[in-house]
């Protein structure tokens, strides 16, 4: 459990590297309401086992590493050391050129992709400032997700794996820009019929789960494929099953 709790202390740390974090924050998040006899002294003692833990790894003196304030704690860590920062980085750079410059987006937001290895802050989510900057990140990497295909749909010949776009589109019912994302590159298969079905797919569960009917981009997204509006881009010709094109 000290391990942990030593992994939250991190966490909240790292999160604001450079800058204080109050003990009475700390404590909160590693106690909540559960009664502790002397917060300030149980976090100095987790900080000083955390200090030990860091030092083979930083190569640097604990109590330079994680300084005391006169606040509190501060990671003396350069914000670009931090991955949750990186990403938030590259995935504002790479939103701002989805549109200018495609391929270039492309290429910030697979790097601010890359650096997810799992959930986000998957070992110490426990309290509830881990818990909201965790939500938080995970809202921002459907975001870049998001981006990145929108992007990928720009530039011809940029493979979209469609199955983890269908995948996403399934688990996150609620976030229907990833549908339109996933109607759009099926049209772009020559998947016209795949295509609406998604948008009937949305609805059911938007339905059943939240009691809400498809928003306006989603309808007039399907309407476009009905229409095989220009605006959608040319479908790839459909394959019959003898793989030539029908």
């Amino acid at each position: 459990m000290t391990s942990k709790r030593a992994g939250s202390v991190l966490a909240l740390l790292a999160l604001s590297p450079g800058e204080p974090v109050p003990v009475d924050q700390l404590a909160d998040e590693l106690w909540g309401e559960e009664p502790v006899g002397n917060a300030r002294n149980a976090v100095q003692a987790i900080v000083s086992r955390l200090r030990r833990m860091l030092r083979p790894v930083s190569g640097r003196r604990g109590s330079e590493f994680i300084r005391t304030s006169r606040y509190g704690y501060v990671l003396d860590v350069a914000p670009e050391a931090v991955d949750a920062y990186r990403f938030r980085h590259l995935a504002g750079a790479g939103a701002g050129l989805v549109h200018p410059d495609p391929a270039a987006a492309i290429d910030e937001l697979e790097q601010a992709l890359g650096l997810w290895s799992g959930p986000a802050l998957m070992n110490v989510r426990d309290g509830a400032r881990c818990q909201a900057h965790a939500l938080r990140l995970e809202e921002q990497r459907i975001t870049a997700f998001e981006h990145l295909t929108e992007a990928k749909l720009a530039v011809d010949g940029e493979p979209i794996s469609v199955s983890e776009l269908q995948e996403m589109a399934t688990t996150y019912t609620e976030r229907e820009r990833l549908s339109e994302l996933l109607m759009l590159a099926l049209y772009r298969d020559g998947r016209q019929a795949e295509a609406l079905e998604v948008f009937h797919g949305a609805r059911r569960r938007l339905a059943r789960s939240l009691a809400l009917e498809p928003g306006p981009a989603l309808h007039l997204t399907y309407q476009a494929i009905l229409n095989q509006d220009v605006t959608l881009g040319r479908p790839r010709p459909a394959m019959s099953h003898s793989g030539r094109t029908c």
